[in-house]
């Protein structure tokens, strides 16, 4: 090996290796200030707050946009869920994007669905409406069933169809909270500046679903589920409390979210691209400081919604796959806010991060790991401490997984059967070696397909 080709795998080791303590120490900052505002959250007068709001009628009612494309195995009991929930002023739309299984039929068996003249405005624009339906037993509910175009496509034909100031997004495969709305709505109340809010987003598999409501809540039987409960856990409870405490949350899932309408349609609706939901509030921060708008954006640690995670490696890579492509997408489209003072936080602190840590990251990691095999390879790596670094590295992450889920142990209990805690503990350890590293694989590769817009097929399981 020439001497040229040895300093830069040199170089390539450093810079991997200080990534690796870089991320984890941001990860560790983000647990610790997790914890100090769960705890503040907590201790205060929520309920309180909530009751009188809604006593004195001092709330905006809400549209809720369900967009559907053939889930034909969840959207009845996913609707059932939306209709009971506790809130007094509020419409379901769910929007039929082109099925080819059979969701639409079942819809109309199931809440004795018939055509209607529904208005629809003309704020954004979508593929064409073929019928509106509206059911006599469910006054709050329209079917809206259209031509395929994508969810950013059905969001934004919902928007059209919606009556009311706020819209909530959730996903067709997901469970709300019966209280989910009432936490959401009270913060708007409170504070005239907030445009959008997101909550907590936890995995329905492996709990029972009783009456389409989650009843009790368990560890999936398999080990890429049960990994995912744990991913879960750790980006919604250190990442995004922490983004928020910065002035700076950059992503409300799509899965559940909280929006101003008016916000949404002046920055014109939803971008056609495969992370709708990252997108949107990017373009929502850009806007408002490019029209010096005071603003702000909150996330919720209650548990607001439940959803379906992949049963199987090839259902989940190719979701993480496309959530890579649609990161890379949105920081692109956005390329001007990165490192821009005009943009504040976001400019300077949120979006470098997502570039540098999240984005660049699966590239950053593949080419370490291949400068520390070829290194060992010819002899120019010492052996022991590289085992010290990997065992450091492994004990670190075990620790930041655990302080993780003790944010969730204190926000509100997941699991019951001590065997399921054991094994979320064991899975604590197995993670960085066996879960982390194939995702990060993927990520490389989403990295070369990233003008793909292809969403592809995710299994389902029947609620």
């Amino acid at each position: 090996m020439s001497e040229y080709l040895i300093y830069l795998f040199l170089l390539l080791q450093v810079l991997y290796l200080m990534f690796l303590v870089f991320t984890n120490m941001t990860t560790t900052v983000f647990i610790l200030i997790s914890l100090k505002q769960v705890m503040a959250y907590f201790f205060s007068a929520k309920n309180v707050i909530v009751s009188r709001i809604i006593n004195s009628n001092n709330y905006r009612p809400m549209s809720i946009l369900v967009p559907a494309f053939n889930e034909e195995q969840t959207i009845i009991a996913s609707v059932h869920s939306f209709l009971k929930l506790h809130f007094p002023e509020y419409e379901i739309i769910v929007i039929n994007d082109g099925s080819t299984d059979s969701t639409l039929s079942r819809l109309k068996e199931e809440f004795g669905l018939e055509p209607s003249n529904v208005p629809v405005r003309l704020y954004v624009s979508h593929q064409p409406i073929r019928q509106t339906y509206t059911s006599p037993d469910y006054p709050n509910l329209i079917v809206v069933d259209k031509a395929n175009g994508g969810k950013a496509d059905a969001l934004n034909c919902g928007i059209n169809v919606s009556r009311f100031p706020l819209f909530c997004s959730v996903d067709a495969d997901s469970l709300l909270e019966f209280d989910a709305i009432l936490r959401s709505i009270v913060l708007f109340s409170l504070d005239r500046r907030l445009v959008a809010i997101g909550g907590r987003v936890n995995v329905m598999n492996g709990c029972d679903v009783v009456e389409k409501h989650v009843l009790r809540r368990g560890l999936p039987e398999t080990q890429i589920e049960s990994f995912q409960v744990l991913e879960y856990t750790r980006g919604f409870l250190a990442g995004r409390i922490a983004w928020e405490r910065f002035g700076a949350l950059l992503i409300i899932s799509g899965a559940f979210g909280v929006f101003r309408k008016d916000m949404v349609l002046s920055i014109g609706g939803y971008r056609h691209t495969v992370g709708e939901d990252f997108d949107l509030l990017v373009r929502i921060h850009r806007h408002c400081y490019d029209n010096n708008i005071d603003h702000t954006v909150r996330f919720l640690p209650d548990t607001m919604c439940w959803t379906q995670v992949p049963t199987d490696y090839k259902s989940l890579l190719r979701q993480r796959n496309r959530w890579h492509r649609g990161l890379i997408e949105t920081l692109y489209h956005n390329k001007k806010m990165i490192f821009n003072p005009k943009y504040g936080r976001v400019g300077m602190l949120a979006l470098p991060y997502y570039l540098m840590v999240e984005g660049i990251a699966p590239m950053v990691t593949f080419m370490g790991l291949v400068s520390i095999i070829t290194l060992y390879i010819f002899g120019l790596l010492n052996r022991e401490a590289l085992i010290v670094f990997f065992l450091l590295e492994f004990a670190w992450g075990t620790v930041l997984n655990i302080g993780a889920l003790s944010l969730d142990m204190f926000v509100k209990r997941r699991l019951t059967k001590l065997k399921d805690i054991y094994r979320l503990l064991m899975l604590s350890f197995l993670e960085p070696f066996l879960y982390r590293p194939m995702l990060k694989v993927e990520g490389f590769l989403a990295m070369f397909n990233v003008f793909n817009r292809s969403w592809g097929h995710i299994k389902r399981k029947s609620i």
